[in-house]
């Protein structure tokens, strides 16, 4: 007899994508909860901070970008295609709706230099690095 482990990491994964479809059908919902945005990866580089969300199926004019005050603020509102024949979902996992993520971005990152790219259904935001002024010597004088 062979002992096979099992995981439940399977079970929970689609626990979670129930749970979060029951609350997208609730109109009070704050506007972000964990699991209802999308994904998002935030790194830096030598020379730039980059942010990476994940917006499959959506199209560069369902997508908004906003700076104002060192935060950023992306939007996407998914337009609503209707689809005459009659369905009876088995499996519902895919997000249809609009959702909005924020990030405080460094003090550092020069946000009048934020540049935006969509490819393979990730929207990648970059926001290059302040050039820092060398330390330099100030002459005291007497008045």
């Amino acid at each position: 007899m062979t002992l096979m482990k099992s995981s439940p990491l399977p079970e929970f994964d689609a626990m979670e994508r129930r749970f979060r479809r029951l609350w997208e059908s609730v109109p009070f919902v704050p506007a972000f909860m964990p699991g209802m945005a999308p994904a998002a990866d935030v790194y830096e580089t030598p020379t730039e901070y980059v942010v990476e969300l994940e917006v499959p199926g959506f199209e560069e004019k369902e997508l908004k970008l906003e700076i104002a005050d060192g935060r950023l603020t992306i939007a996407g509102t998914l337009t609503e295609v209707t689809d005459e024949s009659e369905k009876t979902f088995r499996v519902r996992e895919r997000i249809e709706r609009s959702f909005e993520r924020s990030f405080v971005l460094p003090v550092e990152a020069e946000s009048e230099h934020l540049s935006a790219t969509v490819e393979k259904g990730v929207l990648k935001i970059h926001a290059p690095k302040a050039k820092v002024a060398e330390p330099r010597r100030v002459a005291i004088t007497t008045v």
